[in-house]
């Protein structure tokens, strides 16, 4: 069977790119199968690529092959890659951070420059487009890598993986009476945060039904703090509470119940959101 084919970028469905991408793939082999990740992660926002990779990837069958593209150095001297993981996928992206999270957690065998002069667009009035790469190189070097038009090989010319661009990954940190880490992800639609701090690290120090007090600080400044109960689902508290839980990736998280905590407390993700529980 031929691999199948998962898209994600921050281009939205505003107008035609996704088309225009699932376009190129089909005249290459219209028994292509595509399947949307997602098409709304934010705007030029390299570090969510990277996580939403991580966060999916392994629920797909060996082989599948996935296309991200976030690239706000589209045109410029960034590499264009498919990366070979050591857990038998490949993802086409523009080297720029997008691999830090698989690089890190699943680990990638090898990596090779796309080769324009051969798996690059260069019909239909894209001979001169250097703006629209999803299109013209990661889409249609994917299509021709999964139709078996070309091997891994044929992608181009293999480079270390020690020079993928990775971006800064921060790790959590035993603090006295309990353990720090950061807001790393939101989840957009109903407005929780995801915590780089692993179950395993924290049940430990807080088991279920505790309430460590929680305090958020945003470039230092405490934005909130207060005790929040430790549940094994949302409906452990009543509507509109705030809860920590454990979510689909095993590390713990921060939610309100039936409400956005996002919204409620103007919170964020991102190096400068450190988050503490302590007893």
């Amino acid at each position: 069977m031929k691999p199948i084919l998962v898209f994600q970028t921050d281009f939205t469905y505003l107008e035609g790119a996704v088309c225009a991408m699932y376009g190129v793939v089909k005249s290459v082999d219209r028994e292509l199968e595509i399947i949307d990740g997602t098409h709304e992660l934010p705007q030029f926002d390299i570090w969510s690529a990277s996580y939403r990779l991580n966060q999916s990837m392994r629920f797909w069958p060996k082989g599948t092959i996935f296309v991200s593209v976030v690239d706000p150095g589209v045109g410029t001297s960034r590499r264009a890659c498919v990366a070979k993981t050591s857990d038998g996928y490949y993802v086409v992206t523009p080297d720029n951070g997008a691999l830090t999270h698989i690089k890190a957690f699943s680990g990638i065998d090898e990596v090779r420059e796309i080769d324009e002069s051969i798996n690059r667009l260069r019909h239909k009035g894209t001979e001169s487009v250097n703006i629209f790469h999803g299109r013209d190189l990661f889409g249609y070097c994917a299509a021709r890598l999964a139709s078996g038009i070309i091997t891994y090989e044929q992608v181009g010319k293999a480079y270390p993986v020690g020079e993928i661009v990775t971006l800064k990954l921060r790790e959590p940190e035993l603090i006295e009476h309990g353990i720090a880490g950061i807001f790393e992800i939101d989840d957009p639609n109903f407005g929780n945060l995801w915590t780089n701090i692993p179950l395993k690290q924290f049940l430990p120090i807080f088991p279920y039904a505790s309430e460590p007090l929680v305090t958020v600080l945003n470039k230092g400044k405490t934005v909130f703090e207060k005790r929040v109960r430790f549940c094994r689902s949302y409906g452990e508290v009543e509507k509109g509470a705030v809860l920590l839980y454990n979510n689909e990736l095993n590390r713990i998280a921060m939610a309100i119940s039936q409400g956005s905590l996002v919204k409620k407390f103007n919170l964020g993700y991102g190096d400068d959101w450190e988050v503490r529980f302590t007893r």
